[in-house]
């Protein structure tokens, strides 16, 4: 993957004179807020380069594979053995972590007194609450629930890949770079959860154009973007870190002490974690309830790496699981190869900011009793898929080998957690 100077700014927009006015028949008066809202979506059409409709498309069509792979699944591999009618439509979306926001959405966290201190408690202070809450939101105009979720994911995957591709084109000088990063991030193994219920999507919405508005100096924006990935994820701090040392390193390439005046807004992103806690401790008494609730539910308690690598291990070679709990850890094993490879290459490249976020991403669900979700977090390392877009230029061949090793394994994952046999 090439590399890309702190202090290199994409170039600006050349400055188009205005056409001359030319007489012409007045034209027919519009109804009272028509007229503005079709100029927005016309200067928002217009700010989409052939270069992004093109991305846009390859998005659509791989939605479209997406919804009918689950139509199928709901038909063919039914719930329960000897049915005879296929679950609802949406179904094979409400699985795992997406049924936890729905909760959290519709009775909120602690429903009734219930908590922590309640036996058989779901654990559902570990989600953090910014997709939970747009997901009410947008409730309010969507009645089914998992409708709204899948809105949300699909209109933020959009903005995400947009973004992504964009990245891509900074980073690499291939006109092809962009189209490139975004069918191989589409098609990437866990592509199936940026089209569900979950947070992934929305993290990336935030997430990547605010890392774009950093690699442009535009801080300001930048950290109120980075503020909004964190009310999503906890992942959002890992990010603000990085762009936090972007901007130092930029400062002092640039030797300028105005530059300066920006780091405050830096801090911004601890704001909504800060704010969470304190929202879990006036109800539970607990300033880290959140990540006590991950402890509980998903054996998140501190291991050394050694510890947690060993643990993994044994559940997928030590035939102490059954083999699709065993398929999974073995996921989990290849999935924190594939970051450590990756941290290091971004650490040849001198990448700093890029590595830094990978290495608190692997360290972060590296420590706990076993690995758990680093597959899905993949789709979060997007330093991965643009130098996997920069193998594929530079090796056609890669392209191809890429493609008939993910399709095969997409289709599984996606079956797997459209099922319900995603945890084994």
């Amino acid at each position: 993957m090439s590399t890309l100077s702190p202090g290199l700014r994409p170039p600006a927009d050349r400055p188009v004179p205005p056409e001359p006015r030319t007489p012409s028949r007045p034209e027919p008066r519009i109804a009272a807020g028509s007229e503005p809202r079709a100029g927005r979506l016309r200067r928002a059409a217009a700010r989409l380069t052939p270069a992004d409709r093109a991305v846009l498309w390859l998005y659509l069509l791989t939605r479209i594979s997406l919804w009918i792979t689950a139509h199928f699944a709901r038909r063919l591999f039914p719930a329960r053995s000897g049915t005879r009618e296929a679950a609802p439509v949406l179904a094979p979306f409400q699985q795992w972590d997406a049924n936890h926001y729905l909760h959290i959405a519709r009775d909120g966290y602690f429903p009734a007194g219930a908590g922590p201190w309640t036996s058989g408690w779901d654990n559902r202070e570990a989600f953090f609450p910014g997709y939970p809450f747009l997901l009410r939101a947008v409730h309010t105009v969507v009645p089914d629930w998992t409708a709204a979720g899948l809105l949300i994911s699909f209109v933020a995957g959009a903005v995400a890949v947009l973004a992504l591709a964009r990245i891509a084109r900074a980073y690499l000088p291939e006109d092809a770079a962009g189209r490139r990063t975004a069918v191989l991030f589409l098609l990437s193994p866990c592509a199936v959860f940026l089209g569900a219920g979950y947070t992934e999507a929305l993290f990336l919405a935030f997430a990547l154009p605010a890392w774009l508005a950093a690699v442009r100096h535009r801080w300001v924006l930048a950290a109120v973007l980075t503020t909004l990935a964190t009310t999503v994820r906890v992942s959002g701090l890992f990010l603000a870190a990085a762009i936090a040392l972007l901007f130092v390193l930029a400062a002092r390439e640039r030797r300028d002490r105005r530059g300066w005046r920006a780091a405050g807004w830096t801090l911004l992103p601890a704001l909504p974690p800060a704010a969470y806690s304190w929202y879990l401790h006036a109800h539970t008494g607990d300033w880290m309830a959140w990540k006590h609730a991950q402890e509980r539910g998903w054996y998140r308690t501190f291991h050394t790496p050694w510890e947690a690598w060993t643990n993994t291990w044994n559940g997928a070679f030590g035939h102490t699981q059954t083999t699709g709990y065993a398929f999974m850890f073995q996921a989990e094993l290849v999935a924190m190869l594939v970051g450590l490879a990756l941290v290091a290459v971004l650490l040849y490249r001198r990448r700093w900011p890029e590595a830094l976020y990978v290495a608190l991403s692997l360290w972060a669900l590296g420590t706990s009793y076993w690995y758990t979700s680093i597959p899905r977090a993949t789709l979060l390392w997007w330093p991965l898929w643009i130098g996997l877009a920069a193998l594929s230029l530079r090796r056609p061949w890669f392209r191809t080998a890429y493609l008939s090793v993910a399709a095969p394994v997409t289709t599984l994952v996606a079956l797997a957690f459209l099922t319900g046999r995603w945890a084994g």
